[in-house]
């Protein structure tokens, strides 16, 4: 048995080794995602992401020197990229649209890999991932946003005072205060309540 187990081990070691470059990479990045998915950051080590990438450390640190490291590059190549603008002709069913797409890139792995960095990080290391979030998240979310509502503008179904920078944070900075906070899911119906109860008040075109 003792003799079996080592076998399987050295052709394991085997495998390993023939790896090189961007395979090895992609493999380490992914293993990386997956164990945040599963485990969250805290759980997170170097020795799991190794395991999982069927590696050793060593070839990890030689390309990331830390985890924060490590998890940002991961981060970055495989946040789930929300598509175009959708355009039904209505501003409302737009963004109902739209939020599903940001909800169900919150739950893919890469999303529940973020969320468990926004969720359990201290403040100092939650800044190293500043850029990521911004950029990879909260950014393509607002530009899309704004998309629909100035289509909203050029149709009259939304008052072109309501071209807001903080307007468009509502929908993201909503989404993630409830999911982190209350653990919402957003299901449909949420969805639908979140825009018919916030957003559509605010861009309405008799609003204030």
């Amino acid at each position: 048995m003792a003799t079996s187990r080592s076998a399987a081990a050295a052709r394991q070691s085997v495998v390993s080794l023939r790896r090189r470059g961007s395979v090895l990479e992609r493999a380490i990045l992914e293993a990386a995602l997956e164990a945040l998915s599963k485990v969250g950051w805290n759980g997170l080590t170097m020795e799991g992401v190794a395991a999982g990438a069927q590696t050793g450390k060593a070839a990890i640190y030689r390309r990331w020197s830390s985890k924060e490291e490590l998890v940002a590059e991961a981060l970055r190549t495989a946040l789930p990229a929300l598509g175009l603008a959708p355009d039904s002709g209505n501003v409302r069913d737009d963004l109902c649209q739209l939020c599903r797409a940001m909800r169900d890139a919150m739950l893919s792995t890469s999303g529940s890999a973020l969320r468990s960095v926004i969720h359990e990080c201290d403040g100092v290391t939650a800044e190293r991932f500043q850029s990521v979030i911004l950029n990879g998240v909260i950014r393509p979310s607002t530009d899309l946003i704004r998309e629909v509502v100035s289509r909203g503008v050029e149709r009259g179904e939304v008052r072109a005072g309501a071209l807001r920078e903080l307007a468009f944070d509502v929908i993201p900075a909503m989404m993630m205060y409830r999911t982190k906070v209350c653990g919402s899911v957003w299901d449909d119906e949420e969805i639908e309540a979140l825009i018919d109860q916030v957003v559509v008040p605010v861009f309405r075109p008799d609003a204030p």
